[in-house]
């Protein structure tokens, strides 16, 4: 089977910190190949991720947990091949791209799970929606461009996007905009409690915080590499259960009541010794912000630089990675990752200590919030202990405020009420980072969170976008390290989770491809 992936997903609900939003390469027998006793087809696939997704209407938000729920009722319009990086067929079976034109053309026969026709029309209608700055759609500037303008042609269901400049990974973004049937696109707020997709299986139950279960619809050929429903080994249900626990999750796994679960702590020697095998994910899992909005301490460039001085972050890095991690290299970190490279560690400041202190007694910093998620690794909270006991060291005094994924997001994107946030942003292009690393802020109605203002970042962007696809890389590369050295960003530590598999194989290159399972006689 030729192995897929969307390369998304941004972890702004910090959702699934690790795992959730990368792609990588299996390990041991996992990866959706035969075992020695063979598949078996029906049964229930159960598997559990570590947040709950919220409102599941697809294009309401870019948490890696409604992104990668997303990916068992919607098809996207392309995918993307991880092995090679190309771009292959989603529901477009044709594709192309002439200067700032992309041309679509939709296979035949797709149908949506109420039994209507997907068309051309329904397409447009999702990409007008996302488009419109009205919708607030953080799809936005992250996977369709600014500015794009979509027209339909039923009869030869063709798809045309006009982009209003040129945007070198035009196509990568599109193979991560889930696609809503037309009933969908009518009522949204039905989305809540069902599906109206084209994928290969549709939500039949939901119980908020607790699980979401799908059901596998027959006659579906049109999934990545031509995936059908049909194929030997598929299960019948498909339950998504909110675990948020990774010792629970553990041991759900190891009494056979779950079938996959991501988990990184040191519940993993459990399951090794089990003989439990993984699908393995890299990201990035340690990325530090300030929110730069007007008014608030972390606004002061030079307080910014002092916060980061303050800090060890190698150490970090090995506590939060309970020493299974590496420093980041890249804001775009994930596999197959557009643009390799090393923008981080020249850039990243240096541990000072002395000077950190000095700074911020000049600067009278009062106290400040500090918001990351627990649930998001067994070594997130230590770390985070030991970054407010480092820069009490330097005279500060941090409060953490633990909070769910959610809660994070409503926080940054709502209240507005925090000052440091480890967030990690999980993509593999970095064109998709530019509205969250520029542009309007929140209070303007854009996805820049943190308020951040970079003249050189913005200058180096506009220079990258006008070439193609990776002729452009260095130059991405060098305006991400214009961000890392103003301590705009702090990315200082990378993953590789493991999502391990019971009784089943399958893929998980940052969200499950639900056509990869493989149910196991037992």
């Amino acid at each position: 089977m030729k192995r897929t992936a969307a390369p998304i997903a941004l972890s702004l609900a910090a959702a699934a910190l690790v795992g959730c939003g990368a792609t990588g390469g299996g390990s041991g027998d996992g990866g959706g190949g035969d075992a020695d006793g063979g598949v078996v087809d029906g049964g229930t696939f159960t598997m559990a991720m570590n947040a709950d997704p919220g409102n599941l209407d697809p294009q309401s938000s870019v948490s890696s947990a409604l992104f990668s729920i997303s990916q068992l009722p919607y098809d996207r319009l392309l995918n993307v091949d991880f092995d090679s990086g190309e771009v292959v067929s989603g529901l477009a079976s044709e594709w192309a791209v002439d200067g700032t034109t992309i041309s679509l053309t939709l296979a035949e026969g797709i149908t949506c799970s109420d039994g209507a026709e997907l068309t051309a029309s329904d397409v447009a209608a999702n990409l007008d929606h996302v488009a419109d700055p009205k919708s607030k759609s953080p799809f936005l500037g992250t996977f369709l461009p600014v500015g794009a303008k979509t027209t339909a042609d039923d009869a030869a269901r063709t798809v045309t996007v006009e982009l209003a400049e040129p945007a070198p990974f035009a196509l990568q973004g599109l193979a991560n905009v889930p696609i809503i049937c037309a009933a969908g696109l009518e009522d949204r707020a039905s989305l809540a409690e069902q599906s109206l997709g084209t994928g290969p299986y549709e939500l039949t139950e939901a119980a908020p915080g607790d699980s979401y279960t799908y059901t596998i619809r027959d006659g579906y050929t049109w999934g990545p590499g031509g995936a059908a429903t049909d194929t030997e080994g598929l299960p019948d249900t498909i339950v998504v259960k909110v675990v948020q626990n990774e010792s629970t999750a553990a041991n759900l796994l190891l009494s056979g009541q779950l079938n996959g679960a991501i988990v990184n702590g040191p519940d993993t020697k459990r399951l090794e010794a089990a003989g439990l095998t993984t699908y393995d994910t890299a990201a990035i899992s340690g990325e530090q912000f300030y929110n730069q909005a007007e008014g608030r301490a972390t606004s002061d460039p030079e307080v910014r630089l002092a916060l980061t001085q303050a800090l060890d972050l190698e150490e970090l890095q090995g506590v939060l990675t309970s020493g299974a991690g590496s420093p980041a290299t890249t804001l775009a970190a994930l596999d197959p990752v557009a643009c390799p490279g090393d923008s981080v560690s020249a850039a990243l400041p240096a541990q000072d200590v002395d000077a950190a202190t000095a700074a911020l007694a000049d600067a009278d910093v009062p106290g400040l919030t500090f918001l990351f998620d627990p649930s998001s690794g067994s070594g997130v909270g230590a770390a985070a202990e030991l970054a407010v006991q480092q820069w009490k060291a330097a005279g500060v005094t941090v409060t953490p405020k633990p909070q769910s994924g959610s809660a994070i997001q409503q926080t940054v994107f709502g209240t507005g009420d925090w000052d440091i946030a480890w967030l990690p942003l999980n993509v593999s292009s970095p064109d998709q980072l530019v509205p969250f690393l520029s542009g309007p802020g929140v209070a303007e109605g854009g996805t820049n969170f943190a308020a951040i203002d970079n003249p050189d970042y913005v200058a180096g962007v506009e220079e990258a976008s006008a070439m193609v696809g990776q002729e452009g890389c260095d130059t991405w590369l060098e305006a991400e390290s214009f961000l890392v050295a103003e301590a705009d960003v702090v990315p200082f530590a990378n993953t590789v989770g493991k999502t391990w598999q019971q009784g089943a194989e399958f893929e998980y290159p940052g969200q499950m491809v639900p056509t990869s399972i493989r149910m196991l006689a037992k």
